[in-house]
């Protein structure tokens, strides 16, 4: 991984590199940073993204823009095949300035698969400047996709935020979580709200609205992502759904995607 996680420009100012590789379940790229900006991306599988400030839940509809000098770490959730792009510095460019949880829209995930495929993108050369310049703009106009987690920084509600998730389906009650976390419910009730600006009620409701969100792309039936993210009632988890992205389950899962 080392030869793609570039220091600086290329001498013959290569823009865009693509890494194609493919990592078992629990695999881990322990936390690090890089110059070049990375757009994290699996063709399949599901990863987890995290950076000092949030966490994602990533299934192949989805991918995570990380700006370069942004730390950040990726676990591997059964065996993914990983797809992902590394920016060159170009410049100041606000459109790309932040952490970001894109959904991959069809033309964009062929655009990344075809740029994986050359391997790099020569500047100069007139039709990779196009393609770059096309996925530079897709990027920035992509639709954000919602419930990005923020984490806290106290050592004991990271860690119960970790258990959490690490255990979408578990009905564990919070207060034997907070046990385990080294802390009194009360003392992460204010930490969570004081560092993500969430009770760790709705803390805990969005990592399974997330895994709501890997299931259903995976195919799984709605009654299956219920059960998957920690739901005994299919009606109460479909309400819930809606509440988080204001549609119904059946969007999310991959033959009825617009």
């Amino acid at each position: 991984m080392s030869s793609i996680r570039q220091n600086a420009r290329d001498p013959d100012g290569l823009p865009v590199r693509g890494l194609a590789v493919t990592y078992r379940d629990g695999h881990r790229l322990d936390r690090h940073t890089h110059p070049w900006g990375q757009l994290v991306y699996a063709a399949s599988g599901v990863m987890s993204v995290a950076t000092p400030q949030a966490a994602w839940l990533v299934p192949p509809t989805r991918a995570i823009w990380v700006p370069g000098g942004t730390p950040h770490e990726i676990r591997m959730r059964g065996t993914v095949a990983m797809r992902t792009l590394y920016l060159a510095p170009t410049g100041a460019d606000e459109r790309l300035a932040a952490c970001r949880a894109l959904e991959v829209a069809p033309l964009l995930r062929e655009l990344i698969l075809h740029i994986v495929r050359i391997g790099m993108l020569r500047v100069g050369d007139p039709a990779h400047d196009r393609l770059e310049g096309l996925l530079l703009d897709l990027l920035a106009a992509g639709e954000t996709a919602p419930l990005v987690l923020p984490l806290p920084t106290d050592p004991r509600a990271r860690g119960f935020a970790e258990r959490l998730l690490a255990e979408p389906e578990a009905t564990t009650p919070l207060a034997d979580l907070a046990r385990g976390a080294g802390a009194s419910v009360r003392t992460l009730q204010r930490l969570f709200l004081a560092q993500t600006g969430l009770s760790p009620e709705a803390w805990r409701g969005r990592v399974r609205m997330q895994q709501a969100v890997v299931s259903l792309s995976a195919g799984v039936p709605v009654t299956q992502a219920a059960l998957d993210c920690g739901y005994d009632s299919v009606s109460a988890f479909i309400a819930a759904f809606k509440r988080a992205f204001g549609t119904t389950p059946g969007r999310y899962r991959p033959q009825q995607r617009p």
